[in-house]
């Protein structure tokens, strides 16, 4: 150990236990550029939700999601959901909550659900289809896609 430094004062554990908690961490989050490229590629196993309010949605959402708001999931209405499907939540950003509230919802309810990092923030500094108006919409057949460097 380096007393010297702020980043080794803490010894970083083992490499199986690294491996196996980040696995962990990627099992409840999902980035912007991950989602895009399911969408873009018509993977059906996910559903992608926009937490926020309608007013909200339909002045700007992600392309192919749906409007549930967190505070409309009702143990009734998420009795109805598909079962088989992995639910991708999202709000604004990292600055709302509203996203974690729809996944706990959701995971409560017995659904698998990641939550997306970033938000609608991070997928537009991505620069990701963004749909306004009521509609879901459908994934551009030409989406520009900003490689993101990772």
């Amino acid at each position: 150990m380096n007393p010297l430094s702020t980043v080794l004062s803490f010894p970083p554990p083992d490499a199986a236990d690294s491996a196996a908690w980040l696995a962990r961490k990627l099992a409840y989050y999902a980035d912007a550029w991950d989602v895009a490229e399911d969408l873009a590629n018509g993977i059906e196993e996910i559903v992608v939700i926009d937490a926020r309010a309608p007013q909200a949605w339909r002045a700007g959402h992600i392309c192919g999601a749906v409007n549930f708001p967190h505070r409309d999931m009702t143990p009734e209405r998420l009795a109805q959901l598909d079962r088989s499907k992995v639910y991708v939540t999202y709000c604004d950003g990292i600055g709302c909550n509203g996203s974690t509230k729809a996944a706990w919802k959701l995971a409560s309810a017995g659904l698998r659900v990641k939550e997306l990092i970033g938000g609608l923030d991070f997928w537009r500094r991505d620069q990701h289809p963004i749909v306004e108006g009521d509609a879901p919409g459908e994934w551009p057949q030409q989406a520009a896609r900003s490689d993101c460097g990772c």
